[in-house]
């Protein structure tokens, strides 16, 4: 299976459209194809369109309520829990950065941790809207179960990603990444392609080493065992309890704080996924001159870039720079979009009623396909 290039107008008016059609008013849609677009333009295939069908079958199942509204079920001046009622996760966590960005620039930090949501897409754009507002940006979720931990053989955290931005010169830091060593969304994207896993990404049942895309995701969905490796694969000696250290962590933020349902019991109910997540915001102006902070941190960064480069290297990135660039080209040249992932935005519009044709005019949909619906 190949791939398709669209604008970002293209799939942003498709995307508005597709929400809307589920009930979610003209402003909600475009929050929610905001989170998803910036996936695909920062180059976050994983999250990006290809995480539409997740959306159309957690609406479809009752897992995901289309009306619900975030509600603070307790608060103090520097902190919060929010209880999602299964709402759409992008919306819940956009009220809940906002209400930390509100408290920080009050107290000079605020801490929100969010219960009953659902998958919020990339962990790095809630971490940017307080970057945005000068301060620096965390933001982390919990997940249906899929990290195996070290020594074992069952899923029992999330991927648990964990992002960071800061305010930097010439852009900002932007770091954004899964506690595994890959996301379940690169799973299925390796299984769209039809392509062997990488060593040292996934555990069979038994936790061995399998390459087999189609047979991790199948046990995933079936709690039949196995997983994906935390970082640092499956041996201490390569640092595995580290990966799995930091997926505690995150759950530390998300599930544990705020009462919630730990990884190990997400998406094991009929009508809510359980998903939990953890915001964070910090005014620099708590610790003296933030723009001399700024400066202070813009210098360390170029730094880096500037060091020494290993052989046959000439260049060192510094996290955020490859989302810059890539946003960049993408805006220019268009977005990638997987054939098996069309196949699934074409299920949606039937289930939408919408037409396909309208928004993709002149493309052919593969004669063979795979549909991945997943326990979604």
């Amino acid at each position: 299976m190949g791939y398709v290039k669209w604008s970002h107008e293209t799939l942003n008016h498709f995307c508005g459209d597709v929400f809307k059609a589920f009930g979610f008013t003209e402003e909600e849609s475009n929050q929610i194809k905001d989170v998803l677009l910036t996936a695909d333009l920062y180059g976050i295939e994983s999250h990006g369109m290809q995480r539409m069908v997740r959306y159309h079958k957690g609406i479809e199942k009752g897992t995901i309520h289309p009306q619900a509204k975030p509600e603070i079920v307790f608060e103090t001046p520097i902190s919060a829990v929010i209880d999602g009622h299964n709402g759409m996760g992008q919306l819940i966590s956009v009220y809940a950065m906002k209400k930390a960005i509100e408290k920080a620039k009050k107290t000079g930090v605020g801490i929100v941790t969010v219960r009953e949501s659902n998958h919020f897409g990339i962990a790095g754009y809630y971490a940017k809207m307080a970057c945005d507002e000068g301060l620096l940006g965390m933001a982390c979720t919990n997940s249906e179960a899929i990290m195996v931990p070290t020594f074992g053989k069952k899923a029992m955290l999330g991927s648990n990603p964990i992002a960071v931005a800061m305010p930097a010169d010439p852009y900002p830091f932007f770091f954004d990444c899964s506690t595994t060593v890959v996301t379940r969304g690169k799973l299925e994207m390796y299984n769209k392609m039809e392509k062997p896993l990488p060593d040292g990404w996934a555990l069979d049942k038994d936790g061995h080493a399998s390459t087999d895309a189609p047979d991790v995701l199948f046990n995933i969905v079936a709690k039949k065992g196995g997983g994906i490796m935390p970082l640092g694969g499956n041996e201490e000696v390569t640092g595995s309890h580290k990966g799995y250290g930091y997926g505690m962590l995150c759950e530390l933020f998300s599930s544990i704080l705020s009462m919630g349902v730990t990884s190990d019991h997400c998406c094991t109910f009929p009508d809510k996924t359980g998903i939990c997540h953890g915001f964070m915001a910090i005014d620099p102006a708590a610790f003296g001159d933030p723009q001399a902070i700024r400066r202070h941190f813009s210098e360390y960064l170029e730094a880096l870039r500037e060091s020494p480069k290993a052989e046959g290297k000439d260049r060192i990135y510094t996290h955020g720079e490859k989302e810059v660039l890539a946003e960049k080209d993408r805006r220019e040249h268009g977005l990638p979009v997987n054939d098996n992932t069309m196949v699934e935005l074409a299920n949606l519009c039937g289930y939408l009623g919408l037409d396909f044709n309208k928004y993709f005019d002149g493309y052919e949909l593969p004669k063979e396909s795979k549909f991945f619906t997943g326990n979604y």
